[in-house]
């Protein structure tokens, strides 16, 4: 039986929270919105205040889309800490659920502060710039790539039914 304490995973997600958050207070002291800082031929230093979600999604629907990824972060958040205690043994599943709660919380905490996601790192090549983004939206991202991958790697044939041949 999987070990119900998820108090690692918590801790965990606490640590995505602070090093999003200290990082934005880094940025803020050093950027105005608008600055460029040239760091490689492929990455540069911003400050943007994104209002919208991932790639500026409803960033300009009036304001409303604050409350609402607000409240879905939140929603989202409280079903993660809900179903964690049931996969808290699963390594895999486990760190992508923390990856995502410590990512949805460190962004909520800009929404409520200032209305909007601070972001600040931008990726280009050959003239195309990827939207920029932050530690939280990185921990986001890379939680979901591994629950994907959780729910596509192989699992053993007794946590997975439809593996199982029966009469064997």
């Amino acid at each position: 039986m999987p070990s119900r304490n998820i108090d690692r995973w918590l801790v965990l997600a606490g640590i995505i929270v602070l090093l999003d958050q200290v990082s934005k207070w880094l940025i803020l002291a050093w950027l105005q919105p608008g600055d460029v800082i040239y760091v490689a031929p492929f990455f540069n230093w911003v400050l943007t205040f994104n209002p919208g979600a991932a790639f500026s999604f409803l960033s300009d629907a009036g304001g409303w889309q604050r409350w609402f990824f607000t409240a879905l972060a939140l929603g989202i958040s409280a079903w993660i800490v809900s179903v964690l205690p049931h996969h808290s043994g699963e390594f895999r599943l486990s760190l992508a659920l923390t990856l995502i709660l410590g990512g949805a919380l460190g962004n909520v905490i800009d929404r409520l502060r200032f209305g909007a996601v601070i972001d600040f790192v931008q990726w280009h090549v050959a003239g195309f710039y990827w939207p920029a983004f932050n530690i939280a939206d990185s921990a986001i991202c890379i939680g979901a790539l591994l629950m994907a991958w959780d729910q596509f790697a192989a699992k053993p044939a007794e946590q997975n039914p439809a593996r199982c041949v029966r009469g064997r």
